[in-house]
């Protein structure tokens, strides 16, 4: 049985990174004059508000100060649109409690800061579920590096080849895999495909209903 399992937050608790896409395309393409695709920032879609936008402008081109304040503006936006939808991904409310009562310990580990996990974990009444949350504000480097990984094991004493990471991204399941951990990939988002390189896939889902996860209780 696995000793932990760590849920990234976007895409994977909650099926929102279309709600996501939109306002990073309305901060980047219409308010700052970005010549980027829909399919361009939806591919930028990783990591910290900050790094997105040093990736995109370069690294001098804002100061910390107004980075802070597109990226508190850029979740607003989302969540303001995306409050009529929030819910949790079909199924997760089952494996959320038979996790609980088999006592398997649970983190978050997310490159969402705080203002953005509170939001979905108040709304849906999540917080009791796990015991360490890991946000962007808490690692030097996001995904795909493993930091965020590693810290939500430590956070649950958990041995790192003993947890299971729930992840919708390449670059999530990278980080899991740098971290010496395997993944279940949901795809809310991403193809089979995109994860074609990455030998730490256990299995891909379309939604927690799958039971193939009954194999992570025996």
């Amino acid at each position: 049985m696995a000793k932990a399992f760590l849920f990234d937050l976007n895409g994977t608790i909650i099926d929102d990174m279309e709600f996501h896409a939109r306002a990073w395309h309305n901060i980047l393409v219409n308010q700052l004059g970005a010549k980027l695709t829909w399919d361009q920032v939806k591919k930028e879609m990783y990591g910290k508000n900050e790094e997105l936008l040093v990736r995109i402008f370069g690294k001098d081109h804002f100061t910390k100060e107004q980075m802070h304040e597109m990226s508190i503006e850029k979740e607003r936006g989302y969540q303001k649109e995306f409050f009529s939808h929030l819910k949790l991904i079909n199924g997760l409310d089952n494996f959320f409690e038979k996790a609980n009562q088999q006592q398997i310990p649970m983190a978050i580990g997310s490159a969402a800061i705080m203002f953005n996990i509170d939001y979905i974990l108040d709304n849906l009444h999540l917080r009791h579920y796990f015991k360490t949350i890991v946000s962007a504000e808490d690692v030097e480097i996001s995904k795909p590096n493993p930091e965020t990984f590693t810290k939500c094991a430590d956070g649950l004493h958990a041995d790192y080849a003993n947890c299971i990471v729930f992840e919708d991204s390449p670059k999530g399941v990278e980080a899991a895999l740098n971290a010496g951990m395997q993944s279940v990939v949901i795809k809310t988002y991403h193809t089979e495909e995109e994860f074609a390189h990455l030998p730490n896939v256990l299995m891909f889902i379309n939604d927690y209903t799958d039971p193939q996860l009954d194999g992570l209780f025996l």
